[in-house]
């Protein structure tokens, strides 16, 4: 089952058992993918989404959550850094495991190793073949770091 059918399943599911946090979670993803899709209909043939933009949006969804919530426990407001915290659960239900510190740095170095970058200017090789062997598994703003550090 592809993510869009297993959102709008997950959706129905939520309304019939009533889960109301639940069901504006996913609404909230399916109002994101249908903009998405509308903004695409101008630029792919078909308008439909891929798999990776999917992740995309999820995870970008995730981070405008994460920086809500730490916003929110900074103004004293736990209450909304809680739904923040709840949102950001049910979302990453749908996103591939992510890795660890250590898997993250085991993969940067075999792809340090396989493509045999060695200097700076290798760093958009090393991000762009990172990303395309972890879609959505790695928080590649936190990669990018350090990558550049073991190729200074």
């Amino acid at each position: 089952m592809d993510l869009k059918t297993r959102i709008q399943t997950e959706t129905k599911d939520a309304m019939k058992a009533k889960d109301s946090a639940r069901l504006s979670t996913l609404r909230l993803i399916s109002a994101a993918i249908k903009d998405r899709e509308i903004a695409a209909r101008g630029c792919a043939e078909d308008g439909a989404l891929s798999q990776a933009d999917l992740l995309a949006i999820l995870s970008k969804m995730v981070k405008q959550r994460q920086e809500s919530a730490r916003a929110y426990s900074e103004g004293g407001r736990s209450e909304l850094a809680a739904k923040e915290q709840a949102e950001i659960e049910i979302i990453q239900q749908f996103l591939p495991r992510q890795m660890d510190e250590a898997e993250i740095a085991a993969a940067i170095d075999s792809v340090l190793a396989d493509l045999g970058a060695s200097s700076i200017r290798d760093m958009g090789r090393v991000m762009a073949e990172l990303k395309a062997r972890h879609e959505g598994q790695m928080d590649f703003g936190a990669a990018g770091p350090q990558v550049k550090q073991r190729l200074m």
